[in-house]
């Protein structure tokens, strides 16, 4: 246990550690810096002496023999609302924490939505500060991916950018989920239910998953031989409110409709909203399907069908990534893409 003696001589040093252990400075260094080139006696000993006078590693010191920071940095392009309110940015820290649970990395959240949040971030996102940086919510004139990339830093992004749909898009490191493929069974399932007049409220269009997600549903439709009606798609911007104004004007365009696939749950819960104001009954008038597999589909009168999508699990992958570049490894492919399903309730 720490004593008041020990207390009162000061921060306890790594030699002192090295003394209560009886081993060299070099070793108690190489436990603190997490080398396995330690015996289990000795890791012991050393972690013993640790935990009775209670040391705490000095980074910086450590930052200067390293070269390393043991930090990464989180960067949402969203607001603290939706960042803290929205299932979706919960699970990716979860998965994010759980993949860095092994390192000693630590982890920083930053929102850089306005101009004064994004100059903070920018001022801060140096190789002095940070060994490496996640970015997550990316639109296509984000400037980070390259100002990053050009300091020399390690970057993983959280989905693919819109832009890296395009043919001879320059490459980055990314993990996604199968928006296109998820989304394009969710429609073919809607078809295979002998629905005919199905819309989609798609999301923001200069983001990765909103552009691929409306690719998926164009991609069923067009198998289907029928072409594709303008009219039946809305562009929201994946939020609850954006959903139920898409679903009031597609009503209005195309009354007809008998089913509309959403490009996310939030904004699907919106869309069940305004059919239950405008007296459509879901699903017999009208099916539903989104996309996340969020708490909210469960809460939703009715129940809804969606595709899930797995959240922490692509945040466990994004740290990986970047642990994997940080530390210079092989790295087989630049981007990693998890496997979507559908998950069926009474909605559709």
């Amino acid at each position: 246990m720490t004593t008041q003696r020990t207390r009162s001589l000061g921060r306890p040093t790594l030699d002192a550690v090295a003394a209560r252990a009886g081993v060299g400075r070099g070793t108690v260094s190489r436990v603190v810096n997490g080398s396995p080139q330690v015996s289990p006696e000795a890791r012991a000993a050393v972690q013993q002496a640790i935990a009775e006078l209670g040391y705490v590693p000095n980074r910086a010191a450590r930052a200067l023999v390293t070269q390393r920071t043991d930090s990464v940095a989180l960067v949402v392009s969203e607001s603290g609302d939706r960042v803290f309110t929205e299932p979706f940015f919960a699970g990716i820290v979860r998965g994010i924490s759980s993949g860095l649970l092994e390192t000693p990395m630590q982890l920083w959240l930053a929102m850089a939505q306005s101009p004064v949040e994004r100059e903070r971030v920018e001022h801060h996102l140096t190789n002095q500060h940070v060994d490496g940086v996640l970015l997550l919510s990316l639109h296509d004139s984000d400037p980070l991916p390259t100002l990053l990339e050009e300091r020399g830093l390690p970057t993983v992004l959280g989905g693919r950018p819109a832009r890296m749909l395009q043919p001879g898009a320059q490459p980055a490191y990314y993990v996604d989920v199968d928006n296109v493929g998820g989304a394009r069974h969710a429609v073919e399932y809607l078809f295979a239910r002998g629905r005919r007049r199905i819309a989609t409220i798609a999301g923001t269009q200069d983001m990765g998953a909103g552009l691929a997600r409306l690719t998926g549903y164009r991609e069923a439709v067009h198998a289907t031989g029928a072409g594709l009606n303008p009219d039946l798609i809305a562009y929201g911007d994946f939020s609850e409110g954006s959903g139920a104004a898409c679903m009031r004007r597609l009503l209005e365009v195309c009354p007809d409709l008998d089913a509309v696939f959403v490009a996310s749950d939030l904004m699907a819960f919106g869309a069940l909203r305004t059919l239950r104001e405008a007296g459509r009954r879901v699903p017999d008038d009208v099916a539903v399907i989104g996309f996340d597999d969020a708490p909210v589909a469960r809460q939703a009168e009715p129940p809804l069908t969606t595709v899930f999508q797995p959240v922490e699990e692509m945040g466990r992958q994004m740290a990986h990534l970047l642990v994997s570049r940080i530390r210079g490894e092989d790295i087989p492919t630049n981007h990693i893409l998890l496997d979507t399903h559908m998950v069926r309730r009474a909605s559709a």
